[in-house]
């Protein structure tokens, strides 16, 4: 998505030097969030977008391993050879976090790339027993085509809730009840020992049967091709870009799951694995990469509100913000009904906010969370109440 979106930004804003986008996967350039919905559960066969690389005159490359980056010689190294660059935009993205101790058994599978969907559509049409290990956003969306193709379910997570790494306990509480009412079980507090051809053990002695076992337990920049190019990393392993998405090295930038940015606006460097950003940041980075050859340019900053969402559990999740130093979390509706928001403040201005079922609620939050708007608690705790209408200047 990243490198797709960069390299057409830079035909849309102008760019008329050659422009070439090298992918190690042989399929023609993708969506990802289809893969754990429509195309795993056939319902789609592909979810390639609908680009024209050579009417924008991309050069287009598959199947190609990128495995080293040399910026002395201002050249990439693959096994096809060298390939030279006035400008490059690292765009790897991020690969699934492997369960130790699970290559090579059969039967157990990860979920990123289109070919792991296609792994997994069997599994489903022949309804087999699945463990899915780790309740975060993969694992919720895989247990939710599991369910709706007839498999039985099992989704074992070693932390004491789902979305631990992401959400306060009191707002995955009501998350951890939809596993239930679809059907699946949902076991905290549960690391796997092992898994076998088979079966999963469990830390506690239980073994739980699974024809299947689904691993999503999370992801990390794609950056260790990198090694030895002397670009900075941070500690999660990603490039750390500028607010202008340059790296350290000169003449190369980075967008998308393998790149964290500083924010002004949070405060803090961000790592973002969302779709939004992988549409979003190119188009800065694009931008900056045309400007920087024009006299007195000012590199534009990218500082965006990050979005996501998630299908689960017939329920419609979406986030947008960042609430790491909020001091205020509030709730407007009942967690146990279908449809209810919570909204995250720092000293009285909204940050973050998290919809389900109220798309709403998540429009007018994302809106001022940008304008930095402070709300009226009182109104903004109020469901009725339109969010937009809670501002503090509006009551």
């Amino acid at each position: 998505m990243a490198g797709v979106q960069t390299a057409v930004a830079l035909r849309e804003q102008g760019f008329t030097g050659p422009v070439t986008l090298i992918g190690a996967e042989p399929h023609q350039p993708y969506d990802r969030p289809p893969l754990s919905k429509a195309v795993l559960l056939g319902n789609a066969e592909g979810s390639a977008f609908d680009i024209d690389f050579e009417a924008l005159d991309i050069d287009l490359q598959l199947g190609r391993d990128v495995t080293g980056l040399r910026p002395g010689a201002h050249e990439l190294d693959t096994l096809a050879g060298p390939v030279p660059y006035d400008v490059l935009v690292v765009a790897s993205g991020a690969e699934p976090v492997v369960l130790p101790g699970s290559e090579g058994v059969p039967g157990v599978h990860l979920l990123r790339t289109l070919d792991d969907a296609a792994r997994l559509r069997p599994v489903l049409d022949e309804q087999h027993t699945v463990v899915v290990v780790g309740a975060g956003w993969i694992g919720a969306e895989f247990a939710t085509a599991a369910r709706a193709a007839g498999c039985e379910v099992t989704v074992v997570e070693a932390a004491d809730r789902p979305l631990a790494g992401v959400l306060p306990a009191e707002v995955a509480a009501p998350m951890a009840r939809w596993y239930a009412q679809s059907g699946a079980e949902l076991l905290t507090g549960t690391p796997v020992a092992r898994i076998e051809h088979g079966s999963v053990v469990l830390a506690d002695g239980r073994t739980l049967a699974a024809g299947a076992v689904v691993v999503g337990i999370g992801a990390r920049p794609a950056t260790g091709w990198l090694a030895g190019s002397g670009i900075a990393l941070g500690p999660d392993g990603s490039v750390t870009a500028d607010d202008a998405l340059r790296t350290s090295l000169p003449d190369v930038y980075a967008v998308g799951d393998c790149a964290s940015f500083p924010s002004a606006r949070y405060g803090t460097r961000l790592l973002v694995h969302h779709w939004d950003n992988a549409l979003q940041g190119p188009r800065t980075a694009a931008a900056n990469i045309i400007g920087a050859g024009t006299d007195g340019a000012q590199p534009l900053t990218y500082d965006p509100v990050p979005y996501f969402w998630s299908e689960q559990f017939d329920r419609f999740v979406q986030y947008a913000g960042h609430h790491g130093d909020a001091d205020t979390l509030l709730w407007r509706g009942d967690p146990a009904d279908a449809a209810w928001t919570v909204c995250w403040l720092r000293d009285g201005a909204l940050v973050a906010v998290l919809a389900v079922g109220r798309p709403r609620d998540l429009a007018q939050g994302r809106r001022l969370i940008e304008a930095g708007a402070r709300l009226d608690q009182v109104r903004a705790a109020d469901p009725a109440v339109p969010l937009k209408s809670a501002r503090a200047d509006a009551a």
